[in-house]
């Protein structure tokens, strides 16, 4: 499942590709067909993630007498956006910024929730026929977007969009948030006031909005939190170090397209052997292999139904 790091890319990609134009909204696999039909035609007026949501505004022609409406996207475990556009199709150049082009997109491989394409025809985009079932589709007059396969995927006004929104804890991403000394005092109140395991909590999307599992098991080993230590067991200096920690991991995630958390002096000089990516992160994925920092034996176990990493000999 695709964390909010990579979410909030997508809503930047929209907010780059999208945003002030007029949008041709359907629904090839037709679950969305009602919905498409209004807001076929209106103007996309912003992109903006929250955690691991996604919500795009939409703008009647002037006159009409309709409020603005919103489509929220969760991708959950299986969906996925794909963009495909012609050679003005593209996102800022900035590090690790999705874009369309003829070549392929560092870092996209990282997060299979967002597959991006290039088209050769450079004199006007024409949109390919759906691969699999698409739930919308979202084209300009350069470029598409569609979507396959998300947990949720729904038309709401701007009431019931605030109605999600409060239910999500603080975002770590959400503008000046390492500094925000409310948002940092709301996620660690509501893991000090549990008694479930830290582990869980930090997954709990009530409490702190775009942690996943890799964020998760890094963010603890960092910090060397043990998983299964109580909310009420962790002390606030602890835990408000812990949202910072969220905070610049995250914040790293989106400026350079992937997840990666190991310092340099910690990174080891050859990846290891068929398992490469996992030289990006401390504990994610390295059950049985040595701690990069104490040499311990990396343990893993399920925790409500996801992999739990972590390292015993750092984390207490």
């Amino acid at each position: 499942m695709p964390e909010g790091d990579a979410v909030h890319r997508l809503a930047r990609t929209f907010h780059e590709l999208f945003v002030g134009r007029c949008c041709q909204v359907t629904s090839p696999q037709g679950r969305f067909a009602s919905s498409a039909a209004v807001v076929d035609g209106w103007t996309m007026s912003a992109a903006r993630a929250v955690g691991k949501h996604l919500f795009l505004e939409f703008s009647p022609p002037p006159g009409s007498g309709s409020a603005p409406l919103w489509i929220h996207v969760h991708l959950g475990l299986y969906g996925s956006w794909r963009f495909q556009g012609d050679g003005t199709f593209r996102a800022p150049s900035s590090v690790g910024a999705p874009r369309v082009g003829r070549d392929a997109p560092a870092g996209t491989r990282d997060h299979p929730g967002l597959t991006l394409r290039s088209s050769a025809d450079q004199d006007g985009f024409r949109a390919p026929e759906p691969v699999g079932q698409v739930r919308v589709r979202i084209a300009t007059a350069h470029g598409g977007a569609d979507l396959s396969g998300p947990t949720r995927c729904e038309l709401v006004d701007e009431e019931e969009r605030r109605a999600v929104v409060s239910r999500l804890g603080p975002d770590p991403l959400a503008r000046g948030a390492r500094g925000d000394a409310a948002a940092r005092r709301r996620f660690v109140l509501a893991v000090r006031a549990r008694r479930r395991a830290v582990g869980e909590l930090v997954m709990d999307q009530s409490i702190i909005a775009g942690v996943g599992n890799i964020y998760r098991a890094e963010g603890l080993f960092l910090e060397g939190v043990s998983p299964f230590r109580t909310g009420t067991r962790v002390s606030e200096a602890r835990l408000g170090r812990l949202w910072v920690r969220f905070c610049d991991l995250m914040t790293r995630g989106v400026a350079i397209g992937r997840i990666d958390t190991v310092a340099p002096e910690d990174a080891p000089d050859t990846p290891l052997p068929g398992d490469p990516e996992a030289s990006r992160w401390y504990v994610y994925h390295r059950s049985g292999r040595p701690c990069m920092r104490c040499g311990h034996e990396v343990a893993e176990q399920v925790m409500q139904g996801r992999r739990l990493f972590w390292c015993p000999g750092c984390q207490h």
